[in-house]
């Protein structure tokens, strides 16, 4: 139990820190667009972020799990809080530019890299096992109430002291989650060094547990599948088809946006309060499907506020289910001294459909789905019955065809007899 107290004490400041930096992503990106009205330009924000992330990881689960995840954590957080110093000296000097902004999120998305599967394994050694189920919960709530106070905070900040203001907000909020990670919290663990040939090495340990243990793999795979889905709307679209079809009123974006973290909130609770559950795989992927089948069909047939807030709240609350029940598996499947390495290959396998999905999405919306919808092609008018016309409607096209899509790959994801046999690890 004192573990578990140490934690929460991490968490919080942890929790604290995570807002300072998606106070700095969101400021990011009002800025960008403030200086070029380029919504690809925000894209290839996100896409720079993701990409080094989804490369490195692969290669870091050796180094991980052959190296303190303290100090992994810690250095990490370091670099990344170096990034931001320097992002805050071009921005007070103004020759801050979309160049330096790309490198940030390139610096990030590295950092993560190895900080993530580092965090994931020293929970294992802090929280009880009985507790991690908790944890989940805790980290599913602080994420979500991240999601709905940043975007309003950051505006507020960047209206008062503009982008240096919210750095040094950052970079305070490190502080605090850096002293507390080295003065406060001490990780249990026997380091084995472990001499490997070549980098792949470590890659091949992952690959070859997932080998013998299928049933993992498919959930990897069809959570890439299942992500894919979801960054092709959620990520790029969702914002202009809300201002589209309001149309342009932020109060109904911002309304949108709260619910859906406040759906994250409630689901994190839930999770945080219920008993371990018995049937892991079956709540993941009916989670999933029920995600898909509230959220983003009832976002496409949507026409007010009313609609597109339960579909956010809808779309979020299962979410949590998804990554607890994932987590409390790969806990118990996995060795501990091969943990780094097969965290490091789930983040790249389940995560690189994702920048293809950001990217394709606003391709999509902007060449293939909006100016269908303003074709006199036969099939327009059927669609209109569903989602309506005008601005957006292609838009809302998209979040009908993800839902379709999510649910059936859910559905038929629950049915492999492999991750069915994961129900009562």
């Amino acid at each position: 139990m004192e573990n578990f107290k140490r934690y929460i004490v991490l968490w919080v400041t942890q929790s604290i820190s995570q807002l300072g930096s998606s106070l700095t992503a969101f400021s990011l990106i009002l800025w960008t667009y403030e200086q070029t009205g380029s919504v690809l330009s925000v894209s290839i924000m996100s896409f720079c972020e993701y990409v080094p992330y989804i490369l490195i990881s692969i290669f870091v689960g050796v180094f991980v799990d052959s190296h303190r995840k303290k100090a992994v954590m810690l250095a990490a957080d370091s670099i990344a809080a170096l990034a931001s110093v320097l992002i805050l000296v071009f921005s007070m000097a103004e020759t801050l530019s979309e160049g330096h902004i790309y490198i940030f999120n390139t610096v990030v998305g590295t950092t993560t890299a190895f900080q993530q599967p580092a965090s994931s394994v020293a929970i294992t050694k802090i929280v009880p096992k009985d507790k991690l189920t908790n944890v989940s919960g805790m980290n599913s709530f602080s994420n979500n109430l991240v999601v709905v106070f940043s975007p309003m905070l950051a505006a507020v900040l960047f209206s008062a002291g503009g982008l240096p203001l919210i750095l040094l907000f950052d970079l305070l909020s490190f502080i605090a989650a850096f002293s507390v990670l080295l003065f406060l919290i001490h990780i249990p663990e026997q380091i084995i060094r472990e001499k490997f040939t070549s980098p792949f090495a470590g890659i091949m340990t992952g690959f070859q547990f997932l080998k013998n243990e299928t049933g993992i793999l498919y959930i990897m795979l069809t959570m890439a599948v299942i992500n894919f889905f979801s960054r092709l709307t959620y990520e790029n679209i969702l914002s202009p088809m809300i201002l589209s079809r309001s149309p342009g009123n932020n109060v109904v974006l911002g309304i949108v946006n709260a619910c859906m973290g406040v759906g994250g909130i409630i689901g994190g609770l839930l999770v945080f309060v219920k008993k371990e559950s018995k049937k892991k795989a079956n709540v993941i992927y009916i989670s999933a499907a029920l995600s898909f089948l509230l959220g983003d069909l009832t976002m496409a047939i949507g026409r007010n506020v009313f609609f597109w807030s339960f579909a956010a709240f809808a779309a979020s609350l299962p979410i949590p289910f998804i990554m607890a029940e994932q987590n409390i598996i790969l806990y118990k499947k996995i060795p501990e001294e091969i943990q780094g390495r097969v965290f490091a290959v789930r983040n790249a396998i389940q995560y690189c459909t994702i920048p293809f999905g950001i990217l394709l999405g606003g391709y999509l919306a902007d060449y293939v789905f909006e100016p269908f919808m303003r074709s006199d092609t036969g099939i327009v008018s059927y669609l209109e019955i569903l989602v309506g016309s005008g601005a957006g409607s292609g838009m809302a096209v998209m979040f009908m065809c993800t839902g379709v899509c999510g649910f059936a790959m859910s559905i038929l994801s629950l049915r492999n007899k492999k991750i069915q046999e994961l129900n009562d690890c």
